[in-house]
């Protein structure tokens, strides 16, 4: 019987230097590990505060900059466009407040706007492919021959854009009688619509891009439309700037960054992933300034943007800025 109350004893202690052990060790370490948090925890929530400092002071500059870019404009681009119909284009899920934007600032330039031209979504369609065939067959001039390496979207922007812009700045304002019915064809088959007298041809076309990139199976090829437009557009007239908002990373769908990786269009066609900002309007205007002098660029602080401005350029057209490159 003494043997087995010993054993019993025994193995209750064991047991209990067990729970005082563990209890212990835990009271011992609680006290360093809560310090250790709540030292991380305080100096977390410091550089959040430091970093909200931050962007309150970035974003007071930038409502600065911003408002006195928008006071100055009538003076940055006075005069710049004078002479000149602008065409503006909108693609579907372009910004509406994007293109009243630019518009006014276009007006501050001495532009003449000549319409609007919005594209639909059925424009876009890669299943419509044989329609835009099928009407371009039927109202193209009998001169206008195209490569055999040109898409649907090729042939239809070549035949809007004959219908639409002009090379020769006295033919701007009158329509051309050999395209009189592409427009209205067009319209009726519900491939796009149109504000203002776009008949009256334009010497220069802004082509708004989405505002976010298409996504999908057909996005890569619907990017790839709005990139023939835009240098059917560029050829016909005197120059064409695509104006969006900054991609950061590459994706099928962004058509700003279509027309920069398209190494030929890009000789071309300017583009400005800036048009939110006030300075981004005023970088439309320079463009097109610098479309008339026969060049091309790439603006602004996305993917692919070579400069956020063109340098100092004549508006004077040079004797290749009606080749529209």
């Amino acid at each position: 019987m003494i043997d087995f109350r010993y054993h019993l004893v025994s193995i209750v202690a064991i047991f209990l230097a067990l729970a005082v052990g563990i209890v212990l060790g835990t009271t011992l370490l609680q006290e360093p590990a809560v310090k250790s948090a709540q030292e991380l925890t305080a100096q977390l929530t410091k550089t959040k505060e430091e970093l909200r400092a931050q962007i309150d002071t970035l974003q007071g500059r930038e409502a600065g900059n911003d408002s006195f870019i928008t006071s100055v404009t009538p003076d940055l681009v006075s005069g710049d466009l004078a002479g000149q119909r602008v065409l503006l284009i909108e693609t579907p899920g372009s910004s509406t407040a994007a293109r009243e934007s630019v518009q006014q600032v276009l007006d501050q330039a001495g532009a003449e706007i000549s319409g609007r031209v919005t594209l639909t979504e059925k424009f876009l369609d890669p299943k419509g492919r044989g329609v835009l065939d099928g009407l371009v067959n039927q109202l193209k001039p009998v001169n206008m021959v195209f490569p055999a390496t040109t898409t649907s979207w090729d042939r239809a922007a070549t035949l809007l854009a004959s219908a639409l812009v002009t090379t020769d700045q006295t033919q701007g304002g009158t329509p051309n009688t050999a395209a009189a019915d592409v427009v209205s064809t067009f319209e009726t088959g519900g491939l796009l619509s149109t504000e203002g007298e776009v008949t009256k041809r334009a010497t220069l076309a802004v082509m708004f891009a989405p505002e976010k990139a298409y996504e999908g199976e057909s996005a890569e090829a619907q990017a790839g439309a709005l990139v023939s437009v835009a240098d059917g557009f560029d050829v016909g007239g005197m120059g064409t700037v695509l104006a969006g908002m900054a991609a950061t990373t590459a994706l099928p769908g962004d058509a700003i960054s279509a027309v920069r990786d398209e190494g030929e269009v890009s000789k071309r066609v300017s583009t400005v992933d800036t048009v939110d900002m006030p300075l981004g309007r005023v970088v439309v205007v320079y463009s097109l300034r610098e479309q008339l002098a026969g060049r091309a660029g790439q603006y602004g602080v996305g993917r692919g943007a070579s400069a956020a401005m063109p340098v100092e350029t004549s508006a004077t057209p040079s004797p290749t800025a009606t080749s529209g490159s």
